[in-house]
């Protein structure tokens, strides 16, 4: 394992030394195929590839100072990672989130792994900036890779920093999110409009609104896509509860409902990373099998609607 200068310089040795033995916890074996398997999805502006499943961190890394809750999320990053993770994604909207990530990061190391995306969610040209530096400071990191306009708040005036910021190596790319279908229209202007890497938005397998205009249009202007809230907030699992996964997943290597939801939204070709939150180790696990194996093609993708449409 290389070490960064800056892993060195800022956390020593010991945070280094403790992603190195955690990577180790896998045989050499084990790994190659995990890799094997991996699906990753390309990102249109630079042609860097991801894997198609990362981690979202709203609701799940907004704690306290309770312990036992730390530790266990220390169990489900370093899962993460072990895994095949790299994309997380977050927001200082997201009340303690950004402050227990950094402190996750400091126990399990692989910041040198980590596609770090954050998002800018205030008012102003200053107070943007520092948000965004705060972030920065919060995760420990020396710049973000995706820094996102939040819910498309005060966008003109975040655009102009964030083109500023790529433009000087502050960031990687730049993107605009939104999880609400009442800022679709405005956010499809802006998209025709504007020159984004990354949009963010909501998609699953029961909220498919998305498909007729933004993710074709996304497509179109080669636009990454990152979808939020891919289980609808549990919903999903509400709905199936109790009811058996039909026999004809295993002919995508799907082996629960969590795989068979995520498995469709990657599936999509304009979608570059879906973003499940957890505070489980098995069901991020779970989440991150379904970034493994084979993908639906169009007609199996109509076979998992009509079939969830049935339930």
């Amino acid at each position: 394992m290389t070490l960064s200068p800056y892993n060195v310089s800022r956390r020593s040795f010991l945070t280094a030394l403790t992603a190195a033995l955690a990577a180790l916890t896998l045989s050499p074996r084990r790994l190659l195929a995990a890799e094997d398997s991996l699906i990753r999805k390309t990102i249109p502006a630079s042609g860097e590839r991801l894997p198609s499943i990362g981690m979202g961190t709203s609701r799940t890394l907004e704690i306290g100072t309770n312990q036992r809750e730390f530790e266990a999320l220390v169990d489900v990053l370093q899962a993460f990672f072990a895994n095949g993770g790299t994309v997380i994604d977050s927001s200082p909207m997201y009340g303690s989130a950004e402050r227990i990530l950094g402190k996750l990061l400091d126990r399990v190391g692989h910041r040198q792994q980590l596609f770090a995306a954050t998002k800018v969610w205030t008012d102003g040209k200053q107070a943007g900036i520092r948000q965004m530096e705060q972030s920065r400071e919060l995760w420990d990191i020396p710049r973000f890779d995706l820094m996102q306009i939040h819910n498309l708040r005060d966008w003109r005036t975040h655009l102009d920093t964030l083109k500023a910021w790529k433009a000087e190596g502050k960031i990687r790319y730049i993107g605009i999110t939104t999880s609400h279908g009442r800022y679709h229209a405005e956010l499809e202007d802006i998209l025709r409009r504007e020159d984004f890497d990354f949009v963010q938005l909501s998609y699953n397998i029961d909220n498919r609104a998305v498909e007729t205009r933004l993710l074709p249009l996304a497509a179109e202007r080669g636009v990454a896509v990152l979808i939020n809230r891919p289980y609808q907030r549990g919903f999903l699992f509400h709905e199936v509860k109790g009811k058996p996964l039909p026999d004809w997943a295993t002919e995508i290597d799907c082996t629960t409902w969590g795989q068979f939801f995520l498995k469709f939204i990657i599936s999509h070709p304009a979608v570059t990373c879906a973003i499940p939150a957890t505070t489980k180790v098995e069901h991020m696990r779970d989440n991150m099998a379904a970034g493994h194996g084979r993908l639906p093609d169009a007609a199996m993708r109509k076979r998992m609607v009509e079939h969830f449409e049935r339930l």
